[in-house]
Parts: C-alpha cells; sequence; structure tokens
C-alpha cells in the first residue's frame, strides 16, 4: 500500500534516505567520512523532502519503511535553499553544489515532465518490491504518456528503472572526479 507522506513523517523519511543511501558512491564522493556522512544527510535530505512536500509529491508506506519524492519539472526550487544547503552542508557545501550543479545541467528542460527526484527504501527492507510498489502507483496516477526522468544512481537501480519501462536518456554522466549518474527517461 502506498500512501501520500505529510509534514509528521519528515523526520522519519528523512532518515530513510539517508539510511538508504549512505554507501552510494556519489555519498562518498559528497562527504568521504562514514561517521560524518551518518551526521549530515538526514538534515541534508530533509530538504527534499520539504520541497516535495510543499511542491511536489510525497510517497511513503504505511511502515513508513520507502519515500519517493515526486517533482513536476516546473517546480521552483525550494525557499532559502541555498542557505540551508549551506547551513547543513558547511564545510562540504561546495560539494554538494558541484552535485546540484551536475544534475540540473542535464536534467531536461525541452519538455515539461515529472522528476523523481528521490526513491529511497530502508536497507532492510529492500529487494522486497516496496520501491517497484511506490514506482507502480506514482505511474498509474499519471495519464497516458506523461513523460517521467530520473537519474538512476547505480547499475542496480538502473536495472530496477529499466524493469519498469524506463529507458536510458542519453550516456551517463560524471560527477566532478566522481561516480557516473544514469539519467533515465519514461515516456
Amino acid at each position: 500500500m502506498v500512501l501520500a507522506a505529510g509534514a509528521a513523517d519528515v523526520d522519519v523519511l528523512s532518515q530513510v534516505i539517508a539510511d538508504a543511501f549512505h554507501d552510494l558512491p556519489q555519498s562518498r564522493w559528497l562527504i568521504s567520512d562514514p561517521v560524518v556522512r551518518r551526521r549530515v544527510f538526514p538534515s541534508y535530505f530533509r530538504l527534499y523532502v520539504e520541497h516535495a512536500l510543499t511542491a511536489g509529491v510525497a510517497q511513503t508506506t504505511p511502515a513508513r519503511d520507502a519515500v519517493a519524492l515526486w517533482l513536476p519539472s516546473d517546480a521552483a526550487p525550494l525557499a532559502g535553499y541555498d542557505e540551508r544547503l549551506a547551513s547543513v552542508t558547511e564545510p562540504w557545501t561546495a560539494r554538494f553544489a558541484a552535485f546540484d550543479e551536475a544534475l540540473d545541467s542535464h536534467h531536461p528542460s525541452h519538455v515539461a515532465h515529472h522528476h523523481l527526484a528521490i526513491l529511497a527504501v530502508r536497507p532492510d527492507c529492500q529487494r522486497l518490491g516496496i520501491g517497484s510498489a511506490l514506482l507502480t502507483a506514482y505511474r498509474a496516477a499519471l495519464g497516458p504518456g506523461e513523460p517521467v526522468y530520473l537519474e538512476a544512481s547505480s547499475p542496480r537501480s538502473r536495472e530496477l528503472y529499466l524493469r519498469h519501462g524506463y529507458a536510458d536518456h542519453g550516456e551517463p554522466y560524471y560527477l566532478p572526479d566522481g561516480p557516473p549518474m544514469y539519467p533515465m527517461w519514461l515516456q
């Protein structure tokens, strides 16, 4: 079962994302020290959860063990984002800004679409079909042919999206001196 997340879910869903993304290559690129990453990430991902709650759609499960954050392609930036980003990521803010810039520079601007900003499942609940349920629920709510864009963070997540009908949207691109991102499109 998939349900809409609300303001009361912000902390727990921010932690779900932080835990799910803790060991990704992109996460290690942002902050190499795992102890510091564990401390910084919940506040960082809180920005994304709040943005989806105010400008898009945040979906979760009854157990709050997974989250999907969707934004329309024309969503306004989160109010005060740059300042808030700096306050939660200092002294690594330049890395986070470079990450944002890489994502933004590859984000398609030629057509309106839905953007899956984040799909995260608590590590001990992965590979149980929960992420698939979130993907399926949102897609079912869209009209026929409404396009969706996302960036897969690994070959494993890319395979999940391929199974759900997504296709590669160009070649993978790389963070500066860092790991690849896999842009994907569904229409």
